[in-house]
């Protein structure tokens, strides 16, 4: 069964004139809406949750993908 697409889940922006979803700029990881900032989904420290090592994986991000401001 196909499940319907949750907009919560999948948050959306508009890239290139077109809704998408919002992948992160440095390493094209989904996002997913925290308030009005997006976030990687959580996986163990300074990594994605598919175990990939990136410098952003803690940082928010704005909704074209970029890092707002990585942690310290």
């Amino acid at each position: 069964m196909i499940h319907p697409s949750d907009a919560e889940l999948h948050p959306t922006a508009v890239r290139d004139g077109r809704l998408g979803p919002v992948t992160c700029a440095a390493c094209g990881c989904r996002l997913a809406a925290h308030g009005d900032a997006f976030v990687h989904f959580k996986g163990f420290a300074g990594r994605d949750a598919r175990g990939c090592r990136i410098d952003c994986a803690e940082a928010m991000h704005d909704a074209a993908g970029r890092p707002i401001a990585l942690p310290v």
